[in-house]
């Protein structure tokens, strides 16, 4: 899956997730097993995100020059 996913649904969570915005997706092949995604949301306090129902995302593949936006400085390759 991509490392990006636009959210389309921000039912029981409207002030954590925003329609239609991109987040970042973290691996956690844990939490994909049980459809769910780790995403660094609106609370930027916790860098390593919070688990969300997959089906609130569809992956999506972004340029170069957004990665470079939404990613933390220390992960630029």
């Amino acid at each position: 899956m991509s490392e990006f996913v636009i959210c389309i649904s921000n039912e029981g969570n409207p002030v954590s997730l925003i329609v239609g915005k991109v987040y970042r997706r973290l691996p956690d092949p844990e939490a994909e097993a049980h459809n769910m995604l780790r995403i660094v949301d609106e609370d930027l306090s916790e860098p390593d995100g919070y688990l969300y129902p997959a089906s609130m995302f569809v992956p999506v593949e972004l340029p170069e020059k957004a990665k470079r936006v939404l990613m933390p400085v220390a992960t630029w390759g």
